[in-house]
Order: C-alpha cells, then sequence, then structure tokens
C-alpha cells in the first residue's frame, strides 16, 4: 500500500486540478487551508508543485497519452493520466508513481473501473525516453491570449514567452531592512537581483526558512516590487496604496518610513494583508473600501489595477485555462476608472505610479496614453533610482516601463509588469 501522506498529495493535486479544468476555478480563489487541511506543509508544497508543473507541461501531457487511448477519458482520469505523466517524466520513479496513481484510482467507486487503462498506459508512458518528450513542441497560449501578444510583440518574442512559461520560476524576496541582505543572502544561499530583492533558486518551504517568522522578509516578484523603487524618498509621506492585498507594496512603504493606508475592497485579502503586516512587524491604517469612494490627497499614491494577469502565467500556470477574452473589456474600463480616480486624489506634489501584472499593452501603455491626451495637468516623470538603469532599456514611447518573463532571463526572468510614473504639471 503506497505512503498515505504521498497518496493524499498526489489525490489533492488532482482533485485541483479537476476544479481548474471543469469548474473553471483559479487556484487562488480555492480555499487550499480547508482543501489540503490533512496535509503537512511539506505535502502541501508538494501537491502544488505537481499541480503547476503539470498545468505547464498540458499540452506535450496530451502529446504523449492521447494517441495511447482508444477514445478520451472522462476528465478526472484524464487528469489524473496527465499528472502521472509528468511526474514519470520530471521523477523517473516510474514504478511508485504508477502504482500510487493506480491506487488514487481504486479509491474512487465511480472510477474504479479505470485501474486497468490508468496501469496499462502509465506503463507505457514510463518507458518513453525524456529526450522525446523535451523534442515536443513547446505549449501555445490560448488563441485569443496569443493574439494580442503577436499583436502587441510578434511572432519571435511571443514564442520566446512561451518558452519561458515552462520554466519553475525561482522564488523572489523583498528584505525588509536593507543592511541585512548580505546577512540573508548567506542564510538562504541567495543572489542580490536589486537592492531589497534576493532570489532563491531552490527555496522550499518557504515558512521554514530563516527569517521568515521573524517577518524580516516576505515573497514578493522583483517585477512587483519595482514600483516603491520609483518614488523618491518617502519617509514620513503620507502613501496611499490601492488595491493593496496581499501587502507586498505597502510592507516596502511601511518599511521605507512611509504612513501608508493601504485599501482593498476584498475583507478576505484585506485579512492576509493584516497578517502579512503583523508577522512583518510593520504598521499601516487598512480600509476596507470601494477604491472610488476614498477622498482627500495623499504625497504619493500606488494603483496595482485588477488586470488579466497575463504577466504571471509562468507562476500561475492555471490562469490560460481559466481567464477567457470576455473578462478584458469590462478590465479595461474599470482600469481607467480607477486611473482617473486615483489621479483626483493628486495635489501638485503628489507622485503617482500605476501599474498592472498584465502583458497586453491595453492594460498599461494604451491607459496611461488615453489619460495623457484628456489630462492635460498630467505627464510622466521618467525617474529611476540608479541601482534601477538598466531597466531604461524597457522604457515604452510614453514613458512607462514594460517588463516581459523574458527579461532577466539567464537569471531566471521576471512577471511581466506595466509600471508608469506620473506626476501633475
Amino acid at each position: 500500500m503506497p505512503e498515505k501522506k504521498v497518496l493524499s498529495a498526489r489525490f489533492q493535486a488532482s482533485f485541483l486540478m479537476d476544479n481548474i479544468l471543469s469548474e473553471k476555478r483559479l487556484l487562488a480563489d480555492l480555499n487550499l487551508n480547508l482543501i489540503m487541511q490533512n496535509l503537512s506543509a511539506a505535502d502541501r508544497a508538494r501537491s502544488q508543485r505537481l499541480l503547476l508543473n503539470t498545468l505547464r507541461h498540458l499540452e506535450r501531457a496530451d502529446a504523449l497519452l492521447l494517441p495511447l487511448l482508444k477514445k478520451r477519458p472522462t476528465l478526472k482520469i484524464l487528469n489524473i493520466l496527465r499528472l502521472a505523466t509528468v511526474e514519470i517524466i520530471d521523477d523517473g520513479d516510474a514504478h511508485g508513481i504508477v502504482n500510487e496513481y493506480v491506487s488514487i484510482v481504486g479509491m474512487n467507486k465511480r472510477l474504479k473501473n479505470y485501474k486497468g487503462l490508468v496501469n496499462a498506459v502509465l506503463r507505457k508512458i514510463s518507458k518513453v525516453d525524456k529526450s522525446s518528450w523535451n523534442k515536443l513542441d513547446i505549449p501555445k497560449l490560448p488563441k485569443w491570449f496569443r493574439q494580442l501578444l503577436l499583436q502587441a510583440y510578434g511572432s519571435s518574442i511571443t514564442h520566446k514567452i512561451e518558452k519561458q512559461h515552462l520554466e519553475r520560476p525561482p522564488v523572489d524576496i523583498t528584505i525588509k531592512t536593507p543592511e541585512l541582505i548580505d546577512r540573508f543572502s548567506i542564510k538562504l544561499k541567495g543572489k542580490q537581483i536589486i537592492k531589497h530583492s534576493l532570489r532563491l533558486e531552490n527555496a522550499g518551504q518557504i515558512s521554514e526558512l530563516p527569517g521568515f517568522k521573524e517577518g524580516e522578509w516576505w515573497v514578493q516578484d522583483i517585477s512587483a516590487s519595482i514600483p516603491v523603487h520609483l518614488f523618491n524618498d518617502v519617509k514620513g509621506k503620507s502613501a496611499l496604496d490601492l488595491c493593496a492585498a496581499p501587502g507586498g507594496k505597502t510592507m516596502q512603504l511601511s518599511a521605507a518610513g512611509a504612513n501608508v493606508t493601504a485599501v482593498d475592497l476584498s475583507k478576505v485579502r484585506a485579512a492576509k494583508l493584516k497578517e502579512n503586516l503583523a508577522r512583518t512587524s510593520l504598521n499601516a491604517n487598512i480600509v476596507i473600501s470601494d477604491l472610488f469612494k476614498i477622498k482627500g490627497f495623499f504625497d504619493i499614491i500606488i494603483l496595482d489595477a485588477p488586470c488579466s494577469a497575463t504577466g504571471t502565467v509562468r507562476r500561475h500556470p492555471d490562469l490560460p485555462y481559466v481567464k477567457s477574452q470576455a473578462d478584458l473589456k469590462k478590465l479595461f474600463c474599470l482600469q481607467y476608472s480607477m486611473l482617473e480616480h486615483a489621479v483626483s486624489l493628486m495635489k501638485p506634489t503628489t507622485q503617482l505610479v500605476y501599474c498592472t501584472c498584465s502583458l497586453f499593452p491595453q492594460e498599461g501603455e494604451y491607459q496611461v496614453r488615453k489619460l495623457l491626451n484628456e489630462k492635460h495637468e498630467i505627464r510622466v516623470e521618467k525617474y529611476l533610482p540608479k541601482e534601477l538603469d538598466f531597466l531604461e532599456k524597457y522604457r515604452t514611447e510614453e514613458g512607462g516601463l514594460r517588463l516581459l518573463p523574458i527579461h532577466l532571463a539567464k537569471t531566471g526572468g521576471i512577471d511581466g509588469f506595466y509600471i508608469v510614473k506620473l506626476v501633475k504639471v
């Protein structure tokens, strides 16, 4: 009988995949604490790694599996076969892997008749040479998604982005106290990429790493940390972080000495923000509100607007299977309305940073061009601190920064982002 905790990790991965592909639910929207309550922290991490790696290679798994099947099985069985295929290719311990997935099928009364099929197909998969796997086509993004990238960047860059999505991304962390970055670089075996950030190649269980429980750092992709670096000295200034949760930028601002008001519409997300602030011993005034209700003036404002999140597919490979083009039009309108409201909170000396973790210019460059055409008192300030001057080559026509997953590829890439700093004339 397979070890229960291992089998449970794989079972939960199949359950999550069913929710993503059948119910079209994002992993981030699932209650993982409830779903995985019987798993250890290590097994939770293992289950999610397996799930995400399988989603990255779904087309490749199907390319091997479907020719071995006389007809397409139920989605639950197909997902089990997909998970097992990717794990066999990745891990190589085929015998144990096959036995455990066959056991998972046998645990379900509705699926147990497929035990023979699963066993036979996976035995064949176990004989596949890894070099054959590597020769399979790079999985393509959904047609609507890919078309928008082709229009924006052309076929060469689009293909490179798809290739980058196959790579398991490193973990980036922001150090609360910059003076301690060398110490944590040694402790965590990390590489400093920019002033406050370390990159960890083999992070393992995040919550068990030195300094996490003590609140000395937090997980934050390098791209997501850059907006705060575009401000000049923030110490003692009033800062407004709109759509703030889970709070990476709020914590950056607070650690730098700003008086932060963090606004988020979601009670659940605001609770996570509160938890992160407590762990890091940082302070902010958390306001659970529609941002359109926020009034007054602030010295600095960040609007990390709700978006398609298409710049984060390398970390969230479930996104292409859940999002659709129908989601976009409402988002575009909402983003511009939010940007207009953020501008209304500016006084003559206010600095406003608008950003989205989207690859689509419609959610970044186009929004800012429209704003500049309609509000002549607003202009772009092309400021970069010295340690970020290497980003200047990613400057766009209207003056923002367009970051793509293929940038910094030699060190593991970055999340796709659009970032622009706005001031009043």
